[in-house]
């Protein structure tokens, strides 16, 4: 999950070259859930009762369509690798939403630093943006990336309290065919169908985020979210930026200096005081 999820962002940034945001976001949640699902059945799964299908559509709208419609709509201005950065903040939405709406464990002083470490990080990141005052489309896209944030760790909170009984990949393949059927409606309401072209490149990006960040990225992130400690499962929040800068700098000539090399190692401080037990 580490692994494909970092690589993830440079296949967005690729797929958004030709294709626009919400309607690629769309196939790829589609798709994936689609697939899943006609292997399932194939083999004779048992999938959710009807009666579960309105809260799997909740999941799957505030993980996929508001969490990654969100990042897809950020790299349309803000480089991969500092979107991944941006985005591993979901460690802090996490811990206060936990604490705020699910009764968690009280916000000790020690995270109470890590949250303020981390928001300093993302506001040394932005900041140039922050002087110039005029690069409106980049500060949008950083909204973005905290509003995928903040339904993605929503999502992840109610996710974990569901039954453990569940077959993971039933749950997951639907989830993904409501984000996808959301998404959709929201790329034909903003007129996104004319714009749409394909290509090689694009159409290799597409399948790749498909396949390996949706069916097997998304599945296992769903699999450990219901059997390991949030805590443990948060750790991919380290590993994402890494990848993704590194990616990003090589593949698309990203920036890469020594203010992001900083800012990011903040974010990722903080990120470890808050999810340290």
């Amino acid at each position: 999950m580490c692994l494909v999820w970092g690589t993830t962002y440079l296949a967005i940034r690729v797929a958004l070259e030709t294709m626009p945001p919400m309607l690629m976001a769309s196939f790829r949640w589609l798709t994936a859930g689609v697939l899943l699902l006609i292997v399932l059945v194939a083999r004779g799964e048992v999938l959710p009762a009807r009666r579960d299908w309105p809260a799997l559509a909740v999941l799957g709208v505030l993980m996929m369509s508001f969490g990654n419609g969100g990042v897809v709509w950020a790299e349309q201005t803000v480089p991969s690798g500092l979107t991944a950065v941006l985005v591993s903040g979901v460690p802090f939405w996490m811990t206060g939403i936990e604490f705020v709406g699910f009764g968690g464990e009280a916000l000790s002083t020690r995270r109470i630093f890590g949250l303020i470490l981390g928001f300093s990080g993302i506001v040394l990141l932005v900041w140039p943006e922050l002087q110039l005052g005029h690069s409106g489309a980049f500060l949008i896209g950083v909204a973005a990336t905290q509003i995928a944030c903040f339904g993605w760790a929503i999502g992840s909170s109610l996710a974990r309290r569901r039954h453990h009984e569940e077959n993971i990949l039933a749950v997951s393949a639907l989830q993904m065919i409501f984000a996808g059927v959301s998404l959709l409606v929201v790329a034909l309401a903003i007129g996104e169908w004319p714009a749409l072209a394909v290509n090689a490149r694009t159409g290799s990006a597409l399948v790749y985020l498909i396949v390996a960040g949706s069916i097997v990225g998304y599945s296992a992130y769903a699999y450990a979210l219901r059997h390991l400690p949030v805590t443990t499962v948060s750790l991919y929040a380290y590993v994402n930026p890494v990848i993704a800068v590194v990616l990003g700098t090589l593949v698309l000539g990203e920036p890469f200096s020594s203010r992001v090399v900083v800012a990011s190692a903040i974010v990722l401080m903080g990120i470890m005081l808050v999810r340290r037990t």
